[in-house]
């Protein structure tokens, strides 16, 4: 068993990114676990737009790079390390076990695991991901100029999709489970009336058919049980995001979705010691720039408690 370290984070997005700038600014000595993929849900975006400080957008594997090595300043040390299980103690130390089998001890925890996209969970669809089948509009829209694609979900994050996706489509379907929309106002009517997209209501999709790559989807209408079936050369499925919290389950408080609840306006979770940042504590935003600053209370919010 390894010493006791100061802080660990866990995560590598701009949230765990930014908490390791101020905590390595802080001389805490951060070790990051980063997981397979340093950079998060960002590094499949292609440009970020509304990041401050980038007039004319940046790649978002290429922001992600820039805010590690801007880290890596900073006296951290990072490892794509992922884990599988936690035991926390009300004040610490910590314990972390990783897939590896190794075991870490910490007297803070900075949790920044970020969320993944809900998918639908059918075989067709796992056989087609990234052969026509992707939950990011925003990183694979331009591949569909021209052709007819499918959106899957209700919410604002496929209405956003919708539009997104219009600029390139020669026709947007959204396939949606109710017979309306479970987006805001301004995002339903803004879709609804756009005349590249239709709508196909009381509808689930029950296998994505192609040979090489997407020719459409088998739809089912969850009243009549009719099937058909919609071509296609696109499907977006944007039914929401998953939390990555599952290892720290049943030990700290988390919604029914498995979001992780904060207290008031900290980072500070129910478990002392235990803090978290980022898409994995946060339904409402999940945007870079948010989890960023969540990244920097978090940091802030262990360094005065390591203090006291």
């Amino acid at each position: 068993m390894e010493n006791v370290r100061n802080l660990v984070i866990v995560g590598a997005g701009p949230a765990g990114l930014t908490a390791a700038i101020y905590a390595g600014r802080a001389n805490l000595n951060p070790l990051v676990l980063s997981g397979p993929l340093p950079g998060g849900l960002l590094t499949r975006t292609s440009d970020v737009e509304n990041f401050p400080g980038f007039p004319d957008a940046i790649n978002g594997f290429e922001l992600m790079m820039r805010l590690q090595s801007q880290a890596q300043k900073f006296n951290i040390e990072m490892v794509s390390e992922t884990i599988e299980s936690a035991e926390l103690v009300p004040g610490g130390p910590h314990k972390l076990k990783l897939t590896s089998g190794e075991e870490l001890l910490c007297k803070a925890l900075i949790i920044a695991t970020g969320a993944e996209p809900r998918w639908l969970g059918l075989e067709s669809e796992e056989k087609f991901k990234n052969l026509g089948v992707s939950a990011c509009a925003t990183c694979d829209g331009a591949f569909y100029r021209g052709l007819e694609v499918v959106v899957i979900g209700g919410g604002d994050s496929a209405m956003e999709e919708a539009n997104f996706l219009t600029r390139f489509a020669s026709h947007v379907t959204v396939i949606h489970r109710r017979d309306s929309l479970r987006a805001s106002k301004i995002m339903a009517e803004r879709a609804l009336n756009n005349p590249k997209i239709t709508f196909v209501w009381n509808s689930v999709v029950t296998e994505v058919v192609g040979n090489t790559d997407v020719d459409g989807v088998k739809v089912r209408n969850v009243q009549t049980g009719e099937e058909s079936l919609i071509p296609c050369k696109g499907c977006f499925v944007a039914l929401g995001h998953v939390p990555s919290t599952k290892p720290f389950a049943g030990q700290i408080e988390m919604d029914e979705a498995g979001f992780i609840q904060l207290k008031g306006g900290s980072a500070y979770t129910s478990m002392e010691g235990v803090f978290a940042a980022g898409d994995c504590a946060d339904k409402t935003y999940r945007q870079a720039i948010t989890a960023a600053g969540m990244g920097c209370r978090a940091a802030i919010d262990a360094e005065r408690w390591l203090a006291e």
